[in-house]
């Protein structure tokens, strides 16, 4: 950072000048082409990477792309409809013509824009919450948008330390993804249960009650009682949706302390158990299940669900010509899981536990320190993108 001050202090000590992306930068048009044809062109060895709407990317060889628009130099890929966001890409590729990018003759201008366009990329999407269904912005939203310009060293040393946050961002998440197929792995082997006589296999509803939330989109409230669904299965008591007292109290079951929640609908199979005392209202794109204390616990049966047995049994009574995917209630109730005795799975669900904090907690492990160097980033990308504008 003193490096960086020195650089502001030869540079620019009295400011920068702020510029419109369409003054700095070259805009990039994309390719003309369908879904059905990037289907039809996609191959794993592609050497052109193409961008479409929401997280759709697939690769393709140049010569099945028609009427190709192929960028060969880094640029920043304005995201415009669906998902809203900005992409860095340095390798050939190129992207439905809904979209747009930017580049620049300096690499590290590029690079700069898009810190820029990430440090502000909740702007972005608040002008296109307002456009329609489905979020979306127009090009004049990034080609006026106004951004500071500082001189080229001082854009390379801000770029060198974000780059070097960015990196060890990378090297943890991918530590992250070895202790998760550690994780898997383990999990699935000790669950196998290979020659194992004191192991029942019973159907889930023989063991359990099987329950599903309110099927009508509820009245949100700012205030009230949490409303979780698939999106927030991950946190159960951090919900930022509320309902009214009223409309909760309508609710034939509400949740007690050693249920356990279920996706049923898209992803289905993510697990969360209510472990604690509170109200808490639920979609019906999640599953309540109430499990016979006597023959089952909670914390085994979150894990045997998620399991490769689980996902089987889930997957051979999953609809999957829906849109989404789902699993109907009562067939949920049909799923064989095998089943030891209480004090064995206490003790599988003991080991399996503490996996899982390792990989998904975000209080502890290396999800933790994940989520301190995001904050960390991005409250130095914050300072570092700050400037005084030149008078």
């Amino acid at each position: 950072m003193s490096r960086l001050n020195e650089l502001i202090q030869q540079y620019c000590p009295d400011g920068v000048e702020y510029k419109k992306i369409k003054e700095v930068y070259q805009r990039i048009k994309g390719t003309p082409i369908t879904a059905g044809k990037m289907k039809e062109i996609q191959c794993p060895d592609g050497e052109i990477r193409i961008f479409a709407g929401g997280k759709t990317v697939i690769d393709a060889n140049e010569a099945d792309i028609p009427n190709a628009n192929i960028t060969r130099v880094p640029a920043v890929l304005v995201q415009s409809r669906g998902v809203i966001d900005a992409i860095y890409y340095d390798k050939p590729f190129t992207f439905k013509n809904e979209m747009w990018a930017y580049t620049h003759k300096e690499q590290t201008s590029v690079k700069f824009l898009y810190y820029v366009m990430k440090q502000n990329i909740q702007h972005f999407r608040d002008a296109a919450a307002g456009m329609g269904a489905l979020p979306q912005i127009s090009l004049g939203t990034t080609e006026d948008f106004s951004i500071p310009v500082p001189p080229l060293p001082v854009q390379e040393e801000i770029v060198r330390i974000l780059d070097n946050f960015a990196e060890l961002q990378a090297e943890l998440q991918a530590e992250l993804q070895k202790r998760l197929q550690q994780y898997n792995y383990y999990r699935d082997n000790l669950l196998s249960f290979e020659g194992r006589t004191d192991v029942e296999w019973k159907k889930l509803e023989d063991i359990a009650q099987v329950y599903d939330g309110v099927h009508q989109t509820p009245n949100y409230t700012t205030s009230g009682i949490p409303f979780i669904s698939v999106e927030n299965i991950g946190n159960i008591y951090g919900s930022n949706k509320y309902i009214s007292i009223q409309d909760f109290n309508s609710y034939k079951v509400k949740p007690q302390v050693g249920d356990l929640f279920m996706t049923r609908i898209g992803s289905i199979g993510i697990c969360a158990v209510f472990d604690k005392e509170a109200d808490i209202a639920y979609y019906v794109s999640l599953a309540l299940i109430r499990p016979n204390s006597d023959i089952i616990s909670t914390r085994y049966l979150k894990h045997i669900i998620e399991s490769r047995i689980g996902r089987r049994e889930l997957s051979k009574r999953t609809i999957h010509t829906a849109v989404p995917i789902k699993i109907n209630k009562n067939d949920i109730g049909k799923i064989s899981l095998p089943i030891p005795p209480i004090e064995e799975q206490k003790r599988i669900a003991d080991i399996l536990d503490r996996f899982d904090t390792l990989t998904s907690d975000i209080t502890a492990g290396l999800p933790a320190e994940i989520e301190a160097r995001r904050k960390q980033y991005e409250f130095y990308r914050d300072q570092l993108l700050t400037f005084k504008q030149k008078a």
